[in-house]
């Protein structure tokens, strides 16, 4: 399987979108669009986006959990503020989805859902990853 594969965004943790966006604001980055609160994965998000590359945008995500309880919320009671995950866009989410479940990829969506500002998302486990959450994201 052959598709363009590019980093979206990193995705930062942070207790607060203005504690986690004061260093990000500080080098000069301007944020892009509203920040976005996202029911389902129990998050509010703010993108910074990166320089443009071929019409596309690398951005840094801060990532303020809606409660503790969320998978964010929970990640900065383990480990704090920092990296929660790695964004990967794609061409076609449901066959990457697809052909890494195939080849024994323990996926934590087994079918893309409801990401920031309306965009469809799958997650892999860390445990097939070497250890870094992976977030695909349909182009």
């Amino acid at each position: 399987m052959r598709q363009r594969i590019t980093i979206d965004h990193v995705g930062i943790a942070a207790e607060n979108l203005e504690e986690g966006s004061r260093f990000w604001t500080l080098i000069g980055l301007m944020q892009s669009g509203h920040d976005d609160r996202v029911e389902e994965q129990g998050v509010t998000t703010r993108f910074f986006p990166l320089d443009n590359v071929s019409d596309e945008h690398t951005n840094i995500e801060i990532l303020e959990p809606t409660s503790s309880d969320t998978p964010v919320g929970k990640f900065l009671d383990k480990r704090g503020p920092g990296i929660q995950q790695l964004c990967l866009a794609v061409d076609d989410l449901e066959a990457m989805i697809a052909h890494l479940m195939n080849h024994g990829v323990n996926m934590i969506d087994k079918q893309p859902k409801k990401g920031a500002h309306n965009s469809m998302i799958a997650f892999v486990h860390p445990k097939s990853t070497g250890g870094i959450l992976i977030e695909l994201k349909q182009r």
